[in-house]
């Protein structure tokens, strides 16, 4: 996305407003000479009915085009800023997970909400606003030398060293305005850090040294806040000290020229009254100026995100799906970070059934979890294939791949809303009996049972409100009402006892006879009835076979399992 073509996206109406400021600044630049032709009336004694309603007439345009302009002008600004923000989250929500693990969310955050709001004053009201301003400022002048350019030569003279500063003031303001938003950026990502922890912050009693570090990370962006405000505040008064010795000046020297017969009085009126209307446009047009420069700070910041890597540009048609093997690992190699760091899994070859259980098991850093991240095809092997019911990934659209599988994380993630928006998140059309179908293989009826509002009961964030337990089996029915053919579940019994493992065990056997169930799991008892287990180490493939084949050939499973054993004796 690039900001200023989004803006030109919305240039009629950004047009329209201009035009509407433009006839506004006639208006008023008309004025002046109106209430020079009343004086010029009131001392010829002619009749003022036509000049008094002609002033009133332009006084009420005025003010119609006023309102319009700002109208006109405000709504572009909305439009725009609209357009950015969908555009930003679209490409944050479709963003490569490589590339997004690399941001600093609280900096997102303040991009996509803060500097957006900023970006869109910028492209309009403050583009308008130096378009209005500056053409008032050169009718003013060009009225000034019409009405006695001596006087205008003075009044530049003044003007001209007040304008200089401001404009030097204004480049100050937009690099003071982007230190400002880098350290407002640092504060949002402080913030948004403990609240992601905050129980390990409560646990660990480390409020007071939280409190301390986002306290001068808060400093930071006030003393920055206030070195913006310091430097823009310096704007209009730089502009008032020009235009009060301009004014000055012009009246001691208009006055004695109208005293000596070289000008009228009513000329002199209307001169000065130009050049009070040429202070605030003059005014008007370098805090314009400053805004828009502090605008183009936040733009290129937002520019910036939007570049993000994504996941998929142009999705391929989807595939036809071919009988076979559910999934199929061939030779596969990934690393988080590139070569030559070490790969997290290495040539990883294996296939997995249509139907059953198959458990992948191995001391922790074995690539597990990665295995399933590749499958899910949140990060792209760098060596081999992975295949999908015979099909290669990397040849099928996400929406095609990701519909296929269901995946249920260690940590699984609830939203903040009621239990049948977590349940119905990934198909939000089921019916109430594909819906009472998956809570009874969940093992969710007593629990629903027990809720004040039973599925319309609001969770809060993260799934408060329910056990650890409840919102893994939560978790579960929700990849279950998706109909996949593969399901994924990583340590999905972490945080069940053994009365809910029991069952939930049940529900995968069930489960397995339809699709293909591959589960991470450390305890023995989630593996002993898989149809195969996978033993990872070092991330590789180190042996393959089912419980009792292991226990009798390989020494690294044998170990898992008898520790696994005293663990559960000693528990008991």
């Amino acid at each position: 996305m690039n900001v200023w073509e989004t803006a030109k996206a919305h240039r009629p109406l950004l047009i329209a407003g201009i035009t509407l400021g433009l006839l506004g600044a006639v208006a008023s630049l008309a004025q002046p000479l109106l209430i020079g032709e009343l004086i010029g009336a009131v001392a010829k004694d002619s009749p003022l009915f036509w000049p008094i309603a002609s002033i009133v007439a332009l006084f009420c345009a005025d003010a119609v085009l006023a309102a319009a302009h700002a109208y006109a002008i405000g709504r572009a600004g909305e439009n725009i800023v609209f357009d950015m923000r969908r555009t930003l989250v679209g490409r944050l929500l479709r963003a490569d997970m490589a590339a997004f693990g690399r941001l600093d969310h609280g900096d997102v955050f303040t991009r996509v909400v803060t500097d957006t709001s900023i970006a869109r004053v910028s492209l309009s009201q403050s583009l308008a606003q130096i378009v209005t301003s500056g053409f008032m400022v050169v009718g003013g002048i060009a009225a000034m030398a019409w009405i006695d350019w001596p006087l205008l030569l003075l009044s530049l003279g003044c003007l001209g060293a007040a304008s200089v500063v401001s404009l030097l003031l204004a480049r100050r303001v937009r690099q003071a305005s982007l230190v400002n938003r880098e350290d407002t950026s640092s504060f949002g990502s402080g913030v948004q850090r403990v609240m992601g922890g905050m129980s390990t912050v409560k646990t660990s009693r480390a409020e007071a040294r939280e409190d301390a570090r986002i306290t001068a990370l808060a400093g930071r962006a006030r003393r920055s806040g206030i070195r913006v405000s310091a430097i823009s505040a310096m704007l209009t008064p730089a502009m008032n000290v020009g235009t009060q010795v301009c004014l000055a000046a012009v009246v001691g020297w208009g006055m004695s020229r109208v005293a000596t017969g070289a000008m009228e009085l009513s000329a002199l009126t209307a001169f000065v009254m130009y050049l009070f209307y040429l202070v605030a446009p003059l005014v008007m047009l370098f805090l314009a100026i400053g805004e828009f420069q502090q605008g183009r700070a936040a733009i290129d910041r937002v520019t910036e995100l939007s570049h993000l890597e994504q996941e998929e540009a142009v999705a391929p048609p989807p595939a036809e799906l071919l009988p076979g093997p559910a999934v199929r690992f061939d030779g596969v190699t990934f690393g988080y970070a590139p070569p030559p760091a070490a790969p997290v899994v290495e040539d990883v070859s294996f296939s997995v059934p249509p139907h059953g259980l198959t458990a992948i098991v191995g001391p922790s850093g074995a690539g597990k979890t990665t295995l399933f991240q590749l499958l899910e095809r949140l990060h792209r092997p760098g060596e081999g294939s992975v295949h999908l019911r015979g099909v290669d990934i990397a040849t099928m659209p996400l929406d095609q791949v990701r519909g296929l599988i269901g995946y249920v994380e260690q940590e699984s993630a609830l939203i903040r809303g009621t239990v049948r928006e977590n349940l119905t998140y990934a198909d939000p059309d089921a019916d109430d009996g594909a819906i009472a179908h998956v809570v009874r293989l969940a093992g969710l009826t007593d629990v629903l049972a027990g809720l004040p509002q039973g599925l319309d009961t609001p969770l809060g964030e993260r799934g408060a409100g329910l056990s650890g337990g409840q919102r893994q089996r939560l978790a579960i029915a929700r990849t279950l009402l998706q109909r996949p053919q593969v399901i994924l579940l990583d340590e999905a019994t972490a945080h069940l006892d053994s009365e809910a493992e029991a069952a939930l065990r049940d529900t995968i056997a069930t489960v397995s006879q339809e699709c293909a169930v591959i589960a991470i799991a450390h305890r023995l008892s989630t593996v002993v009835d898989a149809d195969r287990i996978i033993v990872l180490e070092a991330g590789r493939v180190r042996a393959t076979g089912t419980h009792h084949e292991l226990l009798d050939s390989d020494e690294l499973y044998r170990r898992i399992a008898s520790r696994q054993l005293l663990t559960e004796g000693a528990a008991r």
